[in-house]
């Protein structure tokens, strides 16, 4: 099985990530987000995969996401469509690093929860 990892390659945790998958022998497409952002429809199919509420896909925790004021925004009732589209502007929106697998989107990296997915042993 092979699984799309969306990274940005300065952040130290999507390094971990990969370092992780790489040890243990996960086949992924690399792709970097800031280079090749997702497009809002990618956002929207992973959104229904994922099964998460669709704050978890955003960047809380990025200056980008302070400077658009992004919480006020999502606050006041945005819609998908609308989420969709303003993440699908710059990668560094988007929660990471995001594993998407055919049956599972996970944004973030928790050892546990990326084995189990993937269905192996830590």
């Amino acid at each position: 099985m092979s699984v799309l990892f969306l990274e940005y390659p300065k952040c130290s945790t999507c390094k971990k990530a990969k370092k992780w998958l790489d040890e243990h022998g996960v086949e992924y497409v690399d792709r970097d987000i800031t280079t090749e952002n997702p497009t809002a429809a990618e956002l929207a199919e992973w959104h229904a995969r994922s099964g998460l509420p669709l704050r978890r896909l955003f960047n809380t925790s990025g200056m980008k996401y302070r400077e658009l004021g992004i919480k006020a925004k999502l606050d006041a009732g945005m819609t998908d469509a609308e989420c969709f589209d303003v993440l699908a502007t710059d990668g560094m929106l988007v929660k990471r690093p995001l594993l998407v697998g055919d049956d599972f989107v996970i944004p973030g990296f928790k050892e546990e929860t990326w084995a189990e997915a993937l269905g192996l042993d830590r």
